[in-house]
């Protein structure tokens, strides 16, 4: 009995310390007291698409989408890339996600339904082990899609494992982060990327690389991609650009 007793605390001390702050911290899609005092607010529930629709449009996805154990599921079959009803221009946002085996998905921001494709800032999030776009070095986990690569090596999951990744905007300064890493930063509208602008695929968009008032965008680009805990806080507006 007291062997078997011993066991089941060396278990339960187990269970305590390897699952991390999710014991003690707040549910998925939940916002604790201290973030909702900080201004933080959800974009995803974890329930609905409340929030959420297709380009364009005034409605979400009919198909191609669903709500999986807390997760934004994009299944990978032509349901299309949703944005945000919201719009933001200097903010700090974060996130969770992960996909499948050669996976290649993103998380767009500085979305205009005035253009005639939803384009913006890309964070790409790739399959950097098996999908071959990785193989461009502007094109891996947690670069600004086609326009600038990390300066750090990000430190990636893999495939089906979950990430958890953060976009600030404050002034003219934009970061990107990775499992608690800053990967990238750079300066909205300088000459550094304007000149990568004008190397990259979006060298004929008006105004890209510009700050810009625009929609948070959760790419489904074929393959299954799952996101969940959306939180966005909006900073104090910052006139330098």
């Amino acid at each position: 009995m007291r062997i078997r007793c011993f066991l089941c605390l060396l278990l339960t001390r187990s269970i305590l310390f390897t699952a991390g702050p999710s014991v003690f911290g707040a549910a998925p899609n939940q916002l604790t007291e201290e973030e909702k005092a900080g201004g933080w607010k959800l974009l995803f529930d974890g329930n609905s698409t409340h929030g959420w629709h297709s380009f364009k449009k005034e409605t979400f996805p009919a198909k191609g989408w669903d709500i999986e154990n807390g997760w934004l599921h994009g299944l990978g079959k032509g349901g299309g890339d949703i944005i945000s009803d919201g719009e933001f221009e200097q903010f700090e946002l974060q996130w969770e996600w992960k996909q499948a085996p050669s996976g290649n998905s993103g998380l767009k921001y500085f979305v205009l339904e005035s253009r005639s494709s939803p384009l913006g800032h890309e964070y790409q999030m790739i399959d950097d082990e098996r999908e071959p776009d990785s193989a461009h070095a502007k094109r891996i986990t947690a670069s600004f899609y086609d326009v600038l690569k990390p300066t750090t090596k990000p430190p990636v999951k893999p495939a089906g494992q979950t990430n958890e990744s953060r976009v600030i905007v404050e002034g003219s300064r934009v970061e990107h982060w990775l499992n608690g890493v800053k990967v990238l930063e750079y300066g909205c509208g300088s000459e550094a990327v304007k000149d990568a602008v004008a190397q990259s695929k979006f060298k004929n968009v008006r105004g890209f690389g510009d700050r810009v008032k625009g929609h948070i965008l959760l790419q489904e680009h074929g393959s299954e991609v799952w996101f969940r805990n959306l939180k966005i806080r909006e900073v104090e507006p910052n006139a330098k650009h």
